[in-house]
């Protein structure tokens, strides 16, 4: 059993690591950070929910499973380098879906890599820590 402590400040905090996580998934495209990173502190943020509440109260938060998460950024990054094709480049060339002149990145396929990336980190993550939780 937890602490009442830790039990007042985690829902706060990873809160707080998800939003976290989310901002170094994004700012990644153009500096330090990105898919892996972003995953592995949102990833930690279910570990830490893990050790206050128990397996249990995770599951019931995730509303899908971490092994479909994780499926499903395979295959979001797998599809993000389709486009290329439809251009004649090389499977997963980055493309932009904005004119260049246009300042926003954010639009593009190798955002959608990270994506992939950061959803195939946390549900695989959260998936081994939940096994080892319930397994302990």
């Amino acid at each position: 059993m937890s602490s009442l402590i830790l039990r007042t400040v985690v829902p706060l905090l990873v809160s707080l690591m998800l939003v976290f996580s989310i901002f170094v998934l994004f700012r990644g495209h153009n500096l330090p950070g990105g898919g892996f990173i972003g995953g592995l502190i949102a990833a930690s943020a279910m570990a830490l929910y893990l050790i206050s509440d128990g397996p249990a109260l995770v599951r019931k938060a995730m509303v899908i499973h971490p092994i479909s998460i994780a499926g499903l950024g395979v295959v979001a990054a797998a599809l993000s380098g389709i486009p290329s094709f439809f251009v004649g480049k090389p499977y997963l060339t980055g493309l932009w879906w904005l004119p260049e002149d246009i300042d926003i990145h954010m639009v593009a396929t190798p955002v959608v890599f990270d994506i992939g990336v950061y959803l195939v980190v946390v549900g695989t993550i959260t998936a081994i820590a939940l096994a080892l939780e319930e397994w302990r």
